[in-house]
């Protein structure tokens, strides 16, 4: 592991905001660094925090993240602003942004530029979001620009996506449902000391009544004055459900289904990775799988990787694997957002399962489902997030 890759998973916050700098730069070393660090990731919680301006957004994750301080956790702000035609940079920096927090080291707080992207995102949020996950936050929140109906992308990057309204929209909630109502996992309805807040409800159950299958949860807040904020904490936490266990928001539960990597049997680690880093790949992780008896290389590309696996023992799977077929593709693997729930699934079905959910290489739970019921490929699912 490089130096830089070091600091950031010892906690090192300068080497983190210029790694995120960087980043956002496009900078090829940063890039480099969030490839090297790939394999950390995957952990922590990304909620995503949208709705119209003057929603009082911000002040939302401000208080949000004062309570997930109090239950011991850390968190990672990214906050999502309009560009500065003087400078190119966010308008509101985060000099100004959540003073409370600025001695905190457990909140690490970044202002970015849209830099001209659309749907509320900056083009670089979905890598600082792997950047933050990988170096050990608990939680990420995302919050958006603020610009209606279009602001829609965050629900492909959050686990959880979180739509502000505040009481006084009028007719707003219709008309905007064709866009950011229809990701809600939650609704908070801010500001709910003003009058029309019942009204505010009276119409999301309404709309909410016309749809199919689990309904998001509605709370009300005042984000000023700290209240609602644990009832909203815990809405999000049910919508995303525990690490391991329980289950997504109605929103969420179809979009985390990724490839995690693909894994190839090599007779020998040392002359593949010396091929691959002839393409340009690094390798950042190698560790000994005892439970299925594998030597494992780790090299990142892009949002998955390459894991190479070599046989530690002549009797293990690989090693047979190896013996019939020769070097090549052994398996597919997916990350999903709860693989128990999968597991239930596959069962139901009568899919074939080769073991029980077990921990893998970095301490994931996986599982192996026979290439009979996959059409010929044996495929790995792995927990996403796994504390």
């Amino acid at each position: 592991m490089t130096d830089r890759a070091r600091k950031i998973r010892d906690g090192d916050a300068r080497a983190l905001a210029r790694a995120a700098t960087g980043i956002e730069n496009r900078d090829p070393r940063a890039l480099e660094t969030l490839h090297e660090l790939a394999p950390f990731a995957g952990h922590a919680r990304i909620i995503g925090v949208t709705g119209s301006p003057g929603a009082g957004k911000s002040t939302l994750v401000d208080a949000l993240a004062s309570a997930l301080r109090r239950r011991g956790k850390t968190v990672a702000i990214l906050a999502v602003d309009p560009t500065s035609h003087l400078t190119g940079g966010a308008i509101l920096g985060d000099r100004i942004r959540m003073q409370q927090h600025h001695a905190d080291p457990g909140i690490f707080i970044r202002s970015m530029a849209t830099r001209g992207s659309t749907g509320g995102l900056a083009r670089a949020t979905a890598d600082l979001a792997r950047l933050m996950d990988a170096a050990g936050r608990d939680y990420v929140v995302i919050e958006t620009v603020g610009v209606g109906q279009d602001e829609i992308d965050i629900a492909g990057l959050a686990q959880v996506t979180v739509v502000v309204l505040v009481p006084g929209m009028g007719d707003d909630v219709q008309a905007i449902k064709a866009g950011i109502m229809e990701i809600a996992d939650v609704f908070a309805i801010n500001k709910s000391d003003q009058p029309g807040a019942d009204r505010v409800e009276r119409e999301l159950q309404s709309m909410l009544s016309l749809t199919g299958g689990p309904k998001p949860a509605i709370v009300r807040t005042v984000a000023t004055q700290g209240a609602g904020i644990d009832a909203l904490l815990e809405a999000v936490e049910q919508a995303q459900g525990e690490p391991g266990a329980g289950t997504r928001g109605p929103a969420a539960a179809g979009r985390h289904l990724s490839l995690d990597h693909l894994g190839i049997a090599v007779n020998g680690l040392e002359q593949a990775i010396a091929f691959y880093e002839r393409i340009g790949l690094q390798v950042a992780h190698r560790e000994t799988v005892a439970g299925e008896k594998v030597h494992v290389a780790m090299l990142p590309a892009g949002d998955s990787r390459i894991e190479l696996l070599e046989p530690s023992s002549p009797d293990s799977a690989v090693a047979k694997y190896l013996e019939k077929r020769g070097p090549g593709l052994h398996h597919v693997a997916l990350r999903v957002p709860d693989l128990n729930a999968a597991v239930e699934r596959l069962r139901a079905s009568g899919a074939r399962l080769l073991n029980e959910p077990r921990q893998g290489a970095g301490g994931r739970l996986y599982v192996f489902v026979h290439p009979a019921s996959t059409g010929g490929v044996l495929l790995e699912l792995i927990q996403e997030n796994e504390s």
